[in-house]
């Protein structure tokens, strides 16, 4: 066969169909994350239906809204960690916690909403691995900044970060609340997390 008629042959019947089906998966994926980042109780009608297909092509995917849930957490996680992997977290600690909370805090409050959906849909274990990933980022940036002699040494790495996780997550409510600027968010965040960072005296 010549190659003229080689570039001819008509795509598969699989090969449509493999991609058709990953074109609906995306489209759900997309559709249960804004769905779910409004409404954690959001139905898997209404995901079905935002994102263009039936109730039975959704499940056929995703046979149970914990699966789909689990999938939509994991992406947007996943997101957020490569952008964080993106950002330079050299040179001084304090600017570079400026540069990881105004690179990441939205991607991770998005990430955090998500979670609230989880909270009802996956095991209490499966949503504190979720958050790991970030959490590792951060927790390593506060052990070096402490080594340094930037960050303070008589509260634990752990328990900073946490600080730095539940800012995040109540700038993200502020902002949703109409309460903060969105582009005031970051700057917030960074300010309240370096006065409570700074060693004492």
């Amino acid at each position: 066969m010549t190659t003229h008629e080689t570039s001819r042959r008509p795509v598969s019947l699989h090969t449509r169909k493999r991609a058709d089906a990953e074109r609906n998966i995306e489209a759900i994926l997309d559709a249960a994350r804004i769905a779910l980042s409004r409404d954690p109780d959001a139905s898997i009608g209404e995901i079905a239906k935002a994102a263009g297909v039936g109730r039975v092509t959704l499940y056929g995917h995703f046979p149970t809204r914990a699966e789909l849930v689990t999938a939509v957490v994991q992406r947007a996680l996943a997101e957020a960690e490569q952008t964080v992997d993106r950002i330079d977290l050299t040179g001084d600690p304090r600017d570079a916690l400026h540069r990881l909370i105004a690179g990441s805090w939205s991607l991770t409050a998005d990430a955090g909403a998500l979670l609230a959906a989880a909270e009802q849909a996956l095991p209490a274990e499966d949503v504190r691995a979720a958050h790991d990933g970030l959490l590792a980022r951060a927790t390593a940036l506060i052990e070096r900044g402490r080594a340094e002699g930037s960050f303070r040494t008589d509260l634990s790495s752990s328990w900073l970060a946490s600080v730095l996780h539940s800012l995040v997550h109540c700038a993200a409510t502020e902002v949703a609340a109409g309460r903060l600027a969105s582009e005031d968010a970051g700057g917030n965040i960074a300010a309240t997390a370096l006065s409570s960072f700074t060693p004492p005296g």
